[in-house]
């Protein structure tokens, strides 16, 4: 077969051999498929597969939060032992008008165990977010077993006091002299619900 023939054949088909001529109806019907599939059908493929994507991504956020909301009593449970425990703690932050009989207290309790006290000096209120920080410089001399009875005397009071940078220096009389910033708290009434 030559180009005349495949122009003639072109000219007159019905002198195409069937074979030829069910072969190219195949070829022409193939084309016509292919071409409807790359238009119509390709594109859902990836539609189908971003859409695939996001259901797997949906379906771990539901997982995520269905376990969050089923959780939901034990964190609602935990929030009232939260604000049961905040609310004794704030209990026992002394309020403005108590700060000072509590330095009295503190002062006398070094007096009691026998400390002689050289210094006692409440320093400027620390202000917190929640609450202030009122620091007192404590310089006081005795023996250990006083120093250690006024430390745990202190840590025994109803109120939350601290006591930070401590110094223990021996003096020439055997004796101890001690050093250190004892810091009472009170809360910052604006923070506080009534």
């Amino acid at each position: 077969m030559d180009l005349q023939d495949i122009n003639s054949l072109a000219d007159d088909p019905s002198s195409v051999p069937m074979p030829i001529r069910v072969g190219v109806i195949i070829a022409i019907f193939a084309l016509i498929v292919f071409m409807g599939f790359k238009v119509f059908v390709a594109d859902k493929f990836v539609n189908l597969e971003q859409r695939e994507n996001t259901e797997v991504t949906l379906k771990k956020t539901f997982e995520s939060k269905q376990l969050k909301a089923s959780q939901l009593p034990a964190y609602r449970k935990q929030l009232e032992e939260m604000r049961f425990s905040f609310g004794t703690l704030v209990k026992q932050l002394p309020g403005e008008t108590e700060i000072p009989e509590l330095i009295l207290d503190i002062s006398e309790k070094g007096i009691f165990h026998g400390l002689e006290i050289d210094l006692f000096k409440p320093g400027n209120e620390i202000h917190q977010e929640f609450y202030i920080i009122k620091p007192i410089t404590l310089q006081s001399r005795g023996t250990y077993n006083q120093l250690a009875s006024f430390v745990s005397d202190i840590s025994g009071l109803s109120r939350i006091v601290t006591i930070n940078n401590i110094n223990l220096v021996p003096t020439k009389d055997k004796r101890l002299s001690m050093t250190a910033t004892i810091n009472t708290y009170r809360y910052a009434e604006a923070h506080v619900k009534k």
